[in-house]
């Protein structure tokens, strides 16, 4: 068997965490996939995978074969793409995570641009407010918003976001308008339990120090946020890009917007063995043209 079809199984089942996923994601049937890494095992004189009826792992020389192989995998699709002048057009499967709302309002556009594009290409999605392990769960691509940590995966920053203070006209009639930061101290406010931002308020661009906020109203979504703001029950701490649409329609308006911390960059992560898959390099592309448009600003 062909050296390359090993080593694409072998990286493509610890991606995927199983036989039967990594056959989907490279198109090919289960035993194709199964029959590859026993012939590299067999090759190599080692076991690469632990293998029960519920999970597959990766043994120590798995895990210590496993960088080394995916990075010739990923160094001959580059040359690859290469030699075919980016001739290849995206096909197969592309997984995408990214923030539940900003993935709703301008990652499922572009995902579904590509798919009009593009009839050999499928996509997975995948929206949580929360951190995934990007090349464990074999993501492709990962949007994050935010410093990011120090880490081996490529990042293109394609544009940024800002906090906006926002509150109903009806509110700010009945409540009056926070004119600096501390003001908050005596407004009702809305904060969130698992979403962006909890208590502790942000602030920065003229000295001014966080505030701690009393929570009136305490939601779990970036929807209930807006919405209970939109209701006037409280002003709400979000971001520029979840608040738009209802600032443009005066449901919103928004506040003290001298006083904002500097605006958080938009990122896209992923590994280097993506880098050459025609479908990475256009999403990535129509997330920078996005960006340009000033969708999310």
């Amino acid at each position: 068997m062909d050296r390359f079809e090993t080593l694409t199984a072998f990286v493509a089942v610890a991606d995927h965490r199983g036989f039967a996923a990594a056959a989907r994601a490279l198109g090919v049937a289960p035993p194709a996939v199964t029959r590859a890494v026993a012939a590299l095992e067999r090759h190599l004189g080692v076991t690469l995978f632990h293998r029960s009826t519920r999970a597959v792992s990766l043994t120590d020389e798995g895990a210590a074969f496993l960088d080394r192989a995916r990075q010739i995998v990923a160094d001959l699709h580059e040359a690859e793409h290469i030699v075919m002048g980016g001739r290849s057009a995206p096909r197969g499967q592309l997984y995408v995570t990214a923030p539940v709302m900003f993935g709703r309002l301008h990652v499922l556009p572009v995902i579904g641009a590509l798919l009009d594009r593009h009839a050999d290409l499928s996509a997975r999605m995948m929206l949580l407010d929360r951190n995934v392990r990007i090349v464990e769960e074999g993501i492709d691509v990962a949007v994050r918003i935010g410093a990011l940590a120090d880490s081996a995966l490529r990042v293109v920053t394609i544009g940024s976001v800002r906090q906006t203070i926002v509150a109903s006209p009806a509110y700010l009639t009945a409540h009056g308008v926070p004119l600096v930061p501390a003001d908050l101290a005596g407004h009702r406010c809305i904060v969130g339990s698992g979403v962006r931002v909890g208590s502790a308020w942000p602030f920065g661009s003229k000295g001014d120090a966080d505030v701690e906020v009393s929570p009136r109203l305490t939601v779990n979504t970036i929807d209930a946020t807006i919405a209970a703001a939109e209701a006037g029950l409280g002003i709400a701490n979000v971001l520029s890009y979840q608040s738009a649409d209802a600032i443009a329609a005066g449901r919103l308006v928004r506040l003290l917007a001298e006083h904002a911390p500097p605006p958080m960059p938009v990122s896209l992560l992923y590994d280097a063995g993506r880098a050459a898959m025609p479908a990475v390099r256009a999403f990535i592309e129509m997330m920078r043209e996005r960006a340009r448009q000033g969708a999310w600003g």
